[in-house]
């Protein structure tokens, strides 16, 4: 509010516009902020099905597999 009074030309403390508005029953609105969020959607790309679920080799260390889990912890749980 004491922005835009002085971007209009008026030179007033900050302290009056306060005073002012609470005598008005003038309150601002408090945007909420959103909550942080780093993922932007596709991320990375899904690996061919090389194996078509045959597991079984000929020679050791022939095919060798891996998985990647991924799951949320909440915060307040990580007291170590």
């Amino acid at each position: 509010m004491t922005l835009e009074l002085r971007n209009r030309g008026f030179v007033v403390n900050h302290k009056k516009v306060q005073r002012l508005m609470k005598v008005l029953g003038l309150t601002a609105r408090i945007r909420r902020k959103r909550k942080y969020s780093s993922y932007q959607g596709e991320v990375g790309k899904k690996a061919d099905n090389l194996i078509q679920r045959q597991f079984e080799a000929t020679k050791p260390m022939q095919k060798c597999y891996t998985d990647v889990t991924e799951f949320a912890i909440p915060a307040s749980s990580q007291n170590t």
